[in-house]
C-alpha cells in the first residue's frame, strides 16, 4: 500500500512535521534535565542548547563543546536535540558552527540563528554552515531555524521563509518588542498584550502566514508565566487558533505538556482523518464517500498532516492507523 508521504505531495517540498515545543536549556545541567525528561516522555518536544545566552563571556567555545558532546552522548536517545548560536553581530558566531558541526552534526537536527537584520544575515549564516558540513564530510544539509526579533528582519520575512535550507520562523517576542524603542509597551511582552497590542498581533500574522506560504513551521514566542498551567495552557492555544502557530518555545519543564496539549489537533478530527486515510489508502487515493461527503486528494492533504501532527504530539492513534501510517 502506498505511504500518504509517497502520494499526496508529488514534486512538492513536503512541509515539516516537528515536535510542537522547542524546549531551551541553557546550562549543561538543564540541558541534561531536559533529555533525561525527552527520554521519560518521548520525542514530543525538541531541545535546544542555547549557545548564544547560555554561554559565560569568555567561555563561548567551551560551552559550544559541551553542548556537541551532550548531543553525541548516549543520553540523547531521540535525536532532537539541536544548538542556537550566537548572531551574526558576535565575533564567535562562526566558532559556534565550526565547533558544533564538526562534532555533532551527523546528529544535529537543526541548528537556529538568532537577531538576523534581514535575509542577507540569514543566507551568510547558512553559507557558513554549508562550509562547515562539507568540511565535516557530510552528505545531508542541517536545517536552519530563524528567529524574527528584529523590524528589519520582519520587513524581509518572505524572502527569509523562501531560503533554501530554513525550516522554522521563531518569533523572538522580548527583542522585538524592545527594538520599537519604548514605542510598544512593556505589557505587550507578555499575555494578553502579547496578542492583543497591534503591532506584535500584526508581526505574529506576517510571520505566521510568510511560514505556512513557503513550506516553513511558524514557532511561537515563550509565555512568561512558569507556574499557571492554565495561563501556559492558554497562551499556546491563542499562538495555535488564533495566529496559525505550529510550534512553541518552553524555558521551563511545567510549559512543555501544557503546550503540547494545546497545540495538539482536536481528536475528533483525528478519528475523522483515520477514517478517511484508511479508506482513501485502500482505494489507491482515489476519490471515496465518507459520511455522506466526497474526499479526494485535496482533503486527504489535509487529513494527513493534521494526523502526522497527532503522532507528533504524542496522541495515541488506533493501532492500525499506527501500523500503516507510522511502523
Amino acid at each position: 500500500m502506498q505511504h500518504p508521504s509517497d502520494v499526496l505531495f508529488p514534486g512538492e517540498k513536503p512541509f515539516p512535521i516537528l515536535p510542537a515545543v522547542d524546549h531551551y536549556a541553557g546550562s549543561e545541567k538543564l540541558m541534561k534535565k531536559a533529555l533525561q525528561l525527552q527520554n521519560e516522555l518521548g520525542p514530543i518536544f525538541d531541545i535546544t542548547c542555547d549557545c548564544e545566552d547560555g554561554a559565560h563571556a569568555g567561555a563561548e567555545r567551551e560551552h559550544a563543546e559541551m553542548a556537541a558532546g551532550l548531543i553525541m552522548s548516549s543520553g540523547n536517545q531521540h535525536g532532537r536535540m539541536a544548538a542556537r548560536i550566537h548572531d551574526i553581530t558576535h565575533p564567535h558566531w562562526q566558532q559556534d558552527i565550526d565547533i558544533i558541526v564538526s562534532i555533532a552534526g551527523s546528529r544535529l537536527p537543526f541548528i537556529t540563528l538568532p537577531k538576523p537584520r534581514g535575509v542577507a544575515d540569514v543566507r551568510t549564516q547558512i553559507a557558513a554552515l554549508r562550509k562547515a558540513e562539507a568540511a565535516a564530510g557530510m552528505q545531508r544539509e542541517i536545517p536552519v531555524h530563524v528567529l524574527i526579533e528584529t523590524l528589519s528582519a520582519l520587513h524581509e520575512v518572505w524572502e527569509i521563509a523562501s531560503t533554501p535550507g530554513v525550516e522554522s520562523l521563531d518569533f523572538g517576542l522580548m527583542d522585538f518588542v524592545s527594538d520599537h524603542h519604548g514605542a510598544v509597551p512593556g505589557s505587550a511582552m507578555k499575555s494578553p498584550g502579547q496578542f492583543d497590542h497591534p503591532l506584535v498581533a500584526r508581526a505574529k500574522c506576517e510571520i505566521s502566514t510568510a511560514s505556512l506560504a513557503n513550506g516553513v513551521v511558524p514557532t511561537h514566542n515563550v509565555t512568561t508565566e512558569l507556574k499557571d498551567l492554565d495561563i501556559i495552557r492558554n497562551d499556546a492555544r491563542r499562538a495555535r487558533n488564533e495566529f496559525g502557530f505550529l510550534r512553541m518555545w518552553s524555558i521551563h519543564p511545567n510549559q512543555i505538556i501544557p503546550i503540547v496539549e494545546a497545540m495538539r489537533p482536536d481528536f475528533s478530527e483525528v478519528e475523522k482523518a483515520v477514517a478517511i486515510l484508511i479508506a482513501a489508502q485502500d482505494k489507491g487515493w482515489g476519490p471515496i464517500a465518507h459520511e455522506g461527503l466526497l474526499h479526494d486528494r485535496a482533503s486527504y492533504r489535509y487529513y494527513w498532516e493534521l494526523l502526522a501532527r497527532a503522532h507528533a504530539t504524542g496522541m495515541a492513534l488506533p493501532t492500525e492507523a499506527q501500523q500503516r501510517f507510522f511502523s
